[in-house]
């Protein structure tokens, strides 16, 4: 451990206590630790161990651990199974608060607590519609926030060695933002109070978003900007290249057709005469968003003229953004790799930590007891059984010595990272408590055809029938189909018991649904009787979800599954990137709104011939000719930035690219043209860089996931509980009972899971009536990410020497390993 002192003389009395702590736990793997403080001249704590845990060299299979020592071990392969790279001290206390740390409440409450500072969005200046505070609370709601992020990053402090925590940029900036805000609030209640100003826009909320990124907690969040960041050197290289062509081009179209004295569509203003409005023009034409209409003046005059417009677009368009996405996605995926590969290689490292504190000798090797394993992963499995754990073990120990060598160990964050399922082969209900009754031969044989394949494929072809009815609005069945349903749901509980039933996803989403749908059809068929009407869009609404079940159809079959598990399990990759996109949408929507707020608003669109509304005329705008606009026109007056729920619905709508020029002349009419620079600054950030490089992580990870339904280490968990013989039987919840063989306990884990050896003969072998089995899970991020690169790395890669934090890793220091024959395949 890195603070221990290594010379100490214990105290007479001390050695007593010692003695009589080791008669007492004499026969265990694991003894108490007792520690005491001292400073030293420096000031810094230092832990003093008792017991002097013996060098790896010096420990045998008997050597008692210390608890401690086991802890920390355990807190090293916790913080690798979870991707964690914090540098703390390991002295007790710093261990304690570093759990406390991480334990998941106080998690949630940060993200309560970031979450509701994004919010208060919603009700300051400008806020939603009768959603406004006084300034006051919001700043006290914000106050509330900022405190929890204080205490937050003082008791992250507390277990991190000052000169670490003082030179990482992330709480820096953290210190820096707070501080800001602070005197943000400070200033906007003096001008409010003094009554210099009414109302005030709080530039202060543009440094929000910092705390969804540079919070340990949400560190893929920051990956993924981090790789944006590191990619943005290359993307701008071809960026600058492809605005070159478009002043290149701006030039040519200007010569070529200023002469002509050619006019606008719809307009008074002549055609490709002013050279900066050319480039505009041009670039909106590389979004495809004014094609072909910028083009027709010069075809209607010439058709030799619609060359130039050929050559720019599958020169700018075809070829130029085809470059652009091809660099995006290598530059990306290389940086991406980078990060993948230093997050293992740091993983490892955690792992060769606790390797060094588990390990002792054996027959002249480093190796790992059943005893000592047991022991650690109390703590790194406290929910899991005996069973499982031993099952983890047999998995881990390939060639069944009793021992896990360090080989081995290094692979045991790929086996926790793998969901494994106890499958209890209780009764059902109805055989529990009326066995006479469940076991009659009537009963045996409803159970055989409700777990048969056809009964379910009988209910699939009335689940399609039905939904091809609710599409043709042929609604005389449905009674009779939603007795069909309740029947077969009402089978199913009988046969597997109510918990079984309600443990599969499809059963939960059948019961919600058709009970859902039977309520309402009541409810409907009560209004037809009674004076009280009771239809209502949302009830509607509702209704129509019974064509949803048709996705329980659709999973069923096999082609469909491998997608539909696929997009299932690249969720978390995307739930990252939409927290990617909601920073960037965040940030923009408060300069926005800074920038553009009140300047155009709704009040509706009067009917030709109807007087103009003089209080609000024109969008509010006030300006008669505003009507002439496209923006006007296309009713496009509710886009505007008023409050932040409309900021971010015309950023959407930005993103779509489609229009986006016309919301864009709306805000320059009632501006200037410098606001172009604004909507010109989103469509680069969020629709050149940011989406094209969400496509190719998209790309990037479901191919993975496509390719690889199970990796090899749930191959060999399934193999392992297969020799096992604790399997689940795939025939179990199809076929007849009586007729599945019985599987036999081959581990003995009933009888010895408190057994000092694995490899210990199970005499009476019996069946336990547990059964394991993988189960279904969305994959985490970095285990699918880890997946496409795992076979580039050598299994005992630990990386470069001076490799030490990934925020810190430069992307050219680890650059990825080609595929060749030998690591490919």
């Amino acid at each position: 451990m890195d603070n221990h002192i290594l010379t100490y003389k214990p105290s007479v009395k001390a050695k007593a206590k010692d003695a009589d702590l080791m008669r007492e736990r004499k026969g265990s793997v694991v003894r108490p630790r007792s520690v005491s403080f001292k400073k030293n001249q420096e000031g810094d704590m230092v832990t003093i161990d008792l017991f002097n845990q013996p060098k790896a060299e010096e420990r045998t299979k008997d050597t008692l651990v210390n608890e401690s020592d086991l802890y920390l071990a355990a807190t090293f392969i916790i913080d690798a199974k979870y991707s964690r790279n914090y540098k703390f001290m390991t002295d007790p206390a710093s261990l304690k608060n570093y759990h406390l740390y991480n334990n998941v409440f106080m998690q949630l409450v940060l993200y309560f607590f970031v979450f509701l500072d994004l919010m208060l969005a919603l009700f300051e200046e400008p806020a939603l519609d009768n959603l406004g505070m006084p300034y006051w609370s919001t700043q006290l709601l914000e106050l509330a926030c900022l405190s929890y992020f204080v205490f937050r990053m003082a008791h992250h402090r507390s277990f991190t060695p000052r000169k670490v925590w003082w030179t990482d940029a992330k709480n820096i900036l953290l210190v820096i933002a707070i501080v800001m805000m602070l005197v943000d609030m400070l200033v906007v209640t003096i001008l409010v109070e003094t009554g210099v100003m009414e109302k005030v826009f709080r530039w202060s909320r543009l440094l929000r978003p910092l705390f969804l990124v540079n919070f340990p907690e949400m560190r893929e969040i920051r990956r993924s900007f981090r790789n944006i960041r590191r990619s943005l050197p290359e993307i701008f290289a071809v960026l600058v290249l492809l605005f070159l062509f478009l002043l290149l081009f701006a030039l040519l179209g200007r010569e070529l057709y200023a002469d002509d004295n050619l006019q606008e569509v719809l307009s008074t203003e002549k055609y490709f005469v002013d050279y900066f409005e050319n480039i505009w023009e041009l670039y909106i034409l590389v979004t495809t968003a004014n094609s072909p209409d910028v083009m027709m003046p010069a075809y209607d005059a010439n058709g030799f003229y619609m060359i130039f417009f050929v050559v720019f677009v599958l020169l700018c368009n075809y070829i130029f953004m085809s470059i652009f996405l091809a660099v995006i996605y290598k530059n990306y995926r290389k940086h991406l790799k980078n990060e993948v590969q230093t997050s293992v290689f740091l993983k490892r490292r955690k792992l060769a930590k606790a390797w060094g504190i588990l390990c002792v000798t054996h027959d002249s090797k480093f190796v790992l007891t059943w005893e000592r394993w047991r022991a650690v992963m109390g703590y790194v499995l406290p929910k899991h059984s005996p069973m499982e754990v031993k099952l983890l073990w047999k998995v881990l120990d390939d060639d069944d010595d009793g021992f896990i060598e360090k080989r081995e160990f290094l692979r045991i964050i790929d086996l926790l990272n793998v969901k494994l399922s106890t499958v209890n082969r209780s009764k059902p209900l109805f055989e529990k408590y009326i066995p006479s009754c469940y076991n009659t031969r009537v009963s045996q044989f409803i159970c055989k055809c409700v777990k048969h394949k056809y009964f379910r494929y009988f209910f699939d072809f009335v689940i399609v029938v039905n939904a091809v009815l609710i599409i043709a609005q042929l609604d005389e069945a449905e009674w009779g189909f939603l007795a069909l349903f309740i029947i077969e749901i009402l089978l199913k509980m009988y046969v597997l018991g109510f918990y079984k039933y309600f443990h599969n996803f499809w059963n939960i989403f059948d019961f919600v649904v058709v009970s859902s749908a039977l309520i309402i059809t009541i409810i409907e068929e009560v209004s037809k009787v009674t004076a009280i009407d009771y239809t209502d869009k949302t009830l509607d609404f509702i209704l129509s979800l019974r064509v949803m079940r048709i996705l329980r159809v659709i999973q069923s079959i096999e082609r469909y599954q491998v997608i539909i598990s696929t997009i299932t399990n690249i969720g978390p990759s995307i739930l990252t990137f939409g927290g990617v996109l909601f920073v960037i949408f965040y940030i923009f929507a408060i300069v926005g709104m800074g920038a553009f707020r009140d300047l155009i608003s709704y009040h509706g669109y009067g009917q030709v011939g109807e007087p103009v509304d003089l209080q609000n005329p024109y969008c509010g705008t006030k300006m008669p000719n505003f009507t002439k606009s496209e923006f006007y026109n296309h009713h496009y007056c509710n886009n505007n930035f008023n409050n932040i729920a409309k900021a971010f619905i015309v950023l959407f709508q930005l993103m779509i690219v489609n229009q986006w020029h016309v919301i864009t002349d709306g805000f320059v009419l009632v501006t200037n043209k410098g606001a172009r620079v604004f909507f010109i600054t989103f469509h680069i950030v969020m629709v050149v860089i940011v989406v094209n490089i969400f496509i190719a992580f998209i790309l990037e990870v479901f191919m993975v996931e496509y390719s690889l339904s199970k990796n090899k280490t749930e191959g060999a968990i399934e193999k392992k509980i297969d020799e096992l013989g604790l399997g689940v039987d795939l025939a179990e919840e199809n076929e007849n009972k009586a007729s599945r063989p019985v599987k036999i306990d081959k581990l003995n884990l009933t009888s010895d899971v408190e057994g000092q050896n694995s490899t210990a003969v199970d005499h009476k072998p019996r069946d336990p009536g547990i059964r394991f089995r993988i189960g279904k899970k969305s994959r985490n991020v970095q285990v699918s990410l880890q997946a496409m690169f795992e076979g580039e790395l050598d299994e005992e890669n630990m990386g470069p020497e001076e490799l030490d934090d990934i925020d810190e890793m430069n992307p050219d220091e680890n650059e990825p390993i080609a595929y060749t024959l030998n690591n490919a395949l």
